[in-house]
């Protein structure tokens, strides 16, 4: 191998390595960056511009109110109480954030996505059937009932669900490993986009008559 095509063999390997580790939020270069609405037009990495770390205090750092129950009056019976960067600043640039899921009697966290953060579930209360599903190339459900005190994972990036199959509410609380992990609930995203995806795309897609389709994308 010629010592030019070596050269950049090695770049590529080093470049893959590189992306490989750098998968979830990169990694802080400073104790704290408190976030702070950033100037018009200006250029920011992260989403957020930093705080002077001299005028950080205890607030930046501070969320009060996740042992108080979420509205669950909606088509799904749940609710989801999300603490990321938006609602503690500190947490810019820390690669963390978490939720509070409540759920009514046969009620259900519908199948997600978060596109930036692998998810670790812990039941507080009541009985949950949760899953995840494996890339196209096998799609297989990985699934288990969980009860109080059981934890389980959700590999980023992978369709995930959580369902109160108890006959009593029940309480879930986890942790993310993004300061945004971002959601992309399925249903929402295929039949409630803005403008609609054409419904000759979905009905092939879905298999699905064409008047499913359009009544779907009527109620998301």
């Amino acid at each position: 191998m010629k010592k030019g095509v070596s050269f950049l063999v090695t770049v590529a390997l080093v470049a893959l390595v590189s992306s490989l580790a750098s998968a979830s939020d990169p990694s802080p270069l400073q104790d704290t960056c408190v976030a702070i609405d950033e100037p018009k037009d200006a250029v920011f990495v992260n989403g957020k511009f930093c705080k002077d770390p001299k005028l950080t205090v205890a607030e930046d750092f501070f969320f009060s109110g996740l042992d108080k129950p979420g509205n669950t009056s909606n088509a799904v019976a749940s609710n989801v109480t999300t603490v990321n960067v938006e609602k503690i600043k500190g947490l810019n640039t820390l690669g963390i954030s978490m939720v509070r899921i409540d759920y009514e009697p046969y009620g259900q966290n519908p199948p997600h996505t978060h596109p930036r953060a692998t998810e670790i579930l812990t039941v507080l209360e009541g009985t949950l059937y949760v899953g995840f599903v494996t890339s196209n190339t096998e799609n297989r459900l990985i699934s288990k009932v969980l009860n109080k005190g059981d934890v389980f994972v959700f590999p980023i990036g992978l369709i995930h669900f959580q369902f109160n199959v108890g006959k009593t509410k029940a309480v879930a609380i986890a942790g993310l490993s993004s300061q945004n992990p971002g959601v992309i609930t399925i249903a929402n995203a295929v039949f409630g986009s803005d403008p609609p995806i054409n419904p000759d795309v979905l009905t092939r897609a879905f298999q699905l008559d064409k008047k499913v389709v359009s009544y779907l994308q009527s109620r998301v």
